[in-house]
């Protein structure tokens, strides 16, 4: 049984248009023109126990909303959902006890209290033993390197420290799936890579499964071994990040080195010139004809060295989103 797993899993809003003006405000007394969102549309979800998988979109697409769902804040409109075997807006405590849910923009964590005090108020609601508990709480913290903040006051922290609680808070009851929107949200890069080479051992270490939402890549490449990818409430790819880029992006990058100088003029007539100096130049060609042109340019340029790479993932998905294809 797969520990995450959705069919045509529907969320629609409905809200009430307003004229504007006074005559529209007296209308509206009388008649009502009703508008309706679909925020998540026929998303199909199968996620394997153990999995870490990326969970991709542009601002808008359905990523939270879908998320809200699956842990059982939101009713769907229509369609099914199971998490760990249970549908989760039964919200049964049985499930609970089983989940966890991080998002980079709210907090779990009384503001005015130590990170201390809320995390010992969680273990009690949990039901995790007192000695588990503090052996828990000593590793998290050692591995977050938060261990000297335990008995700050949360609004006394700083941002990448809070999310660091956040996330202990979250992992203390030691879930089986745990839902990670945005955790590393407005960090700055030091302590992204903290938090990613945490999420890394934690996962290795506990086998729980993840379904990561984040508009930073790198998070999503280092930690994924798959990713979906929503836009408009649709699942548009499933698949490795390999395979994205197959199928989004038809063109590669040649970095060239050259032994003597060469006009960028000269490297028009081979592809398109993304960078270019005196002794080096990023050209941009087609895909299929990567080792042709790759040859013509060693065979008519004073090509030092060549190397072909693939598009940046980043540029793909920022193509795919702004593009609308799927």
């Amino acid at each position: 049984m797969p520990a995450v797993e959705t069919h045509r899993l529907c969320k629609t809003y409905e809200s009430v248009k307003k004229q504007p003006g006074v005559w529209g405000a007296i209308k509206g007394l009388f008649t009502r023109e009703k508008v309706r969102l679909e925020a998540v549309r026929n998303v199909d979800l199968r996620i394997e126990s153990g999995e870490m998988v990326g969970f991709l979109g542009p601002n808008g697409a359905g990523k939270t909303t879908t998320l809200k769902m699956l842990t059982g804040i939101l009713h769907p409109t229509s369609g099914e959902a199971r998490v760990l075997g249970f549908r989760p807006f039964d919200r049964r405590p049985e499930m609970l006890r089983r989940i966890s849910l991080v998002m980079g923009n709210k907090m779990q964590l009384w503001w005015d209290l130590p990170a201390y005090d809320s995390f010992a108020v969680l273990a009690e609601l949990y039901e995790v033993p007192r000695e588990v508990f503090r052996r828990r709480l000593s590793r998290l913290a050692d591995c977050l390197q938060i261990a000297d903040k335990m008995h700050t006051q949360v609004r006394k922290l700083s941002l990448g420290e809070r999310m660091k609680c956040e996330l202990i808070a979250a992992l203390l009851h030691s879930p089986e799936v745990v839902f990670l929107d945005e955790p590393t949200l407005g960090l700055d890069v030091v302590s992204q890579k903290r938090i990613r080479e945490f999420l890394r051992e934690w996962h290795r270490e506990s086998g729980c499964t993840v379904l990561l939402t984040s508009h930073y890549m790198q998070d999503v490449r280092e930690l994924c071994e798959r990713v979906v990818v929503i836009d408009h409430g649709s699942v548009v790819f499933e698949g490795t990040l390999e395979e994205l880029t197959l199928r989004f992006s038809d063109t590669k990058r040649l970095r060239l080195r050259f032994s003597q100088p060469v006009e960028a003029s000269d490297l028009g007539r081979f592809g398109r010139v993304l960078q270019s100096d005196a002794g080096s130049a990023v050209l941009e060609v087609c895909r299929e004809e990567t080792p042709a042109v790759a040859a013509a340019v060693l065979a008519s340029l004073p090509g030092d060295d060549v190397s072909i790479e693939d598009v940046d993932i980043e540029e793909v998905v920022r193509t795919l989103f702004t593009s609308g294809r799927g």
